[in-house]
């Protein structure tokens, strides 16, 4: 395990003992509300069989998404901590789902075209180079698989709601691919307590289309997401304003070309 693993690995033990907002197991969904969290476009079809690996992304709410629409899940995730968390989810909803844990630039622990879907909620930033990442969805995904991979709006990464100087928010940090930025928590994503730093890697718009592109995917949809409905006349300098401004992160759905 490299430095890189060992800070998430830690940080992400002490979001969950902080209760943070990305920890929270989804304990209220039904197939429906399901559908709605993961696929509100439609472009998933149907799932129930289907082998999906939910890819840096513990803390049981997406895994728990697939289960109740009758997907078969695993979960691999680099911190035990939010592995738990799905465990906690799948026996209070009643469903089965596999938890491994591991850095999501090493996927030997899956034989070639093991799953049917690979589904990566917000984590690519958290690793140098998402291209070392793309390479081991590749060969873990089937022939005509879907990926769908959310990642920073790389040119806002590192902005926040104190970056707001009255006027917009400032963008001050060099537009380079696997640059580390370190990033404050807000106070309401933790609850108001105190956590480390988050060290995130720019991941340049260049080095995802070409990435996804040289591994063997074609690129079908771009969502712009955010956090809510943008309002521009919520408070400058919060969260719901900086959303209204720039979408905070992208997801690309692909397909495994055959």
């Amino acid at each position: 395990m490299d430095e890189v693993a060992k800070y998430n690995q830690a940080r992400w033990r002490h979001l969950v003992e902080a209760d943070a907002v990305f920890t929270r197991p989804a304990l209220d969904l039904d197939a429906e509300r399901a559908r709605r969290r993961l696929d509100p476009r439609g472009r998933l079809g149907e799932l129930d069989g289907t082998h999906v690996l939910v890819l840096a992304g513990g803390g049981g709410q997406q895994s728990i998404a697939f289960a109740l629409l009758g997907a078969r899940v695993t979960v691999f995730d680099l911190s035990d901590a939010q592995l738990a968390r799905d465990r906690e989810a799948a026996a209070h909803h009643g469903v089965e789902v596999r938890t491994i844990e591991g850095d999501m630039r090493d996927l030997s622990a899956f034989g070639a075209s093991a799953f049917d879907l690979v589904w990566q909620p917000y984590s690519l930033n958290f690793v140098p180079d998402c291209r070392s990442v793309f390479r081991e969805v590749a060969r873990v995904i089937r022939p005509a698989g879907i990926y769908c991979v959310q990642v920073a709006n790389p040119y806002f990464v590192g902005v926040g709601e104190a970056d707001f100087d009255g006027d917009g928010y400032v963008v001050r940090l060099p537009y380079v691919q696997g640059v580390p930025v370190t990033t404050t928590d807000a106070a309401w994503v933790g609850g108001g307590r105190a956590v480390e730093p988050g060290i995130e890697y720019r991941q340049t718009l260049e080095a995802v289309i070409n990435g996804l592109i040289e591994t063997g995917f074609e690129i079908t949809h771009l969502d712009e997401g955010t956090d809510t409905d943008p309002d521009p006349q919520a408070m400058p300098g919060s969260w719901d304003h900086l959303n209204a401004i720039v979408p905070p992160w992208l997801s690309f759905w692909t397909v495994r070309e055959p």
